[in-house]
């Protein structure tokens, strides 16, 4: 039996590492896009503070583990999948042939139509590379905007007080966390957040950014502010990684639609992780599992 999990995020790891115990005798490939070890994306606050070194985001150790485990990992980024021929193509013009197929391929940030978002000082928070990035443009009291008061927004703003920057937050809607948190606890937030001298814009979005003198740029917000910064980070939002599905036939929505058994609407092929939209037991509706879909 051939496995091919796409996506090694711990999704992907952890059901690689599953089917192992369960068909030692299997084929298990991994392929992931990303030219890092599988790594934690939820490790990487910790790895802006300082708690832990680059590899300690690692899930598993990379020299040895996957090999003990006699499970191959590729580092490519998967272009299509033949649902008829039973086989994904990858970035690199070759084929693997599979039996059974997990789409674990996690979700990606999204930001709004801002002019000045593709300036070098403006990031997500998504991945490692990301997380080099921050941590190059920042030191102990750079100025730094954080565009999204959401949860992941606010995983974020935790790291960033640690390191002792000078951060605004910039949130669409009238509390933080307004997806979350009623009026009073999205107060609570806030004024923590000004407890910490964190100057909070809520009803308020960024119409701009340009770019400054000394490697600076300023971000226009709606309320009248100008707030000039070295580093403006993104976090309004991900959506699930979809795209690579287009005429396959398996049915998607905001992400991969699955059934209890984590199953698609192709008997061979499954999916889990942010990418999944399975039944939500509390609600009984398909919800999507990634940490903070777009509205």
């Amino acid at each position: 039996m051939q496995h091919i999990i796409i996506g090694a995020g711990p999704a992907g790891v952890i059901a690689a590492e599953t089917l192992r115990k369960a068909d030692p005798d299997a084929e298990i490939t991994i392929i992931g896009d990303e030219p890092e070890p599988a790594y934690s994306r939820m490790a990487i606050p910790y790895y802006l503070i300082d708690n832990v070194e680059e590899s300690g985001t690692y899930l598993r150790d990379p020299e040895n583990h996957f090999k003990s485990q006699n499970i191959e990992v590729v580092q490519q980024r998967v272009d299509s999948i033949d649902t008829q021929g039973k086989s994904v193509k990858l970035a690199d013009g070759n084929s693997r042939a599979y039996d059974k197929l997990l789409i674990a391929t996690g979700s990606h940030p999204v930001s709004p139509p801002i002019p000045g978002l593709e300036l070098p000082q403006v990031h997500s928070c998504w991945t490692l590379e990301d997380a080099r990035n921050i941590i190059r443009l920042t030191q102990p009291g750079s100025n730094v905007v954080l565009i999204g008061a959401g949860f992941i927004g606010c995983i974020i703003l935790e790291a960033l007080v640690k390191r002792g920057v000078n951060l605004a937050v910039v949130e669409t809607g009238n509390r933080m966390v307004p997806r979350m948190l009623d009026e009073k606890a999205g107060g609570l937030l806030e004024q923590w957040c000004k407890n910490q001298g964190i100057d909070v814009h809520t009803s308020c979005s960024v119409d701009a950014i340009t770019a400054l003198a000394d490697d600076q740029v300023e971000a226009s917000l709606s309320d009248g502010s100008r707030l000039s910064a070295a580093l403006v980070i993104t976090a309004t939002g991900v959506k699930a990684n979809i795209d690579l599905l287009a005429g396959t036939g398996i049915e998607t929505d905001q992400g991969v639609l699955v059934n209890k058994a984590m199953q698609t609407s192709n008997a061979d092929i499954y999916a889990a992780g942010d990418v999944a939209q399975g039944v939500d037991f509390s609600t009984g509706n398909q919800e999507v599992q990634a940490s903070q879909p777009t509205a």
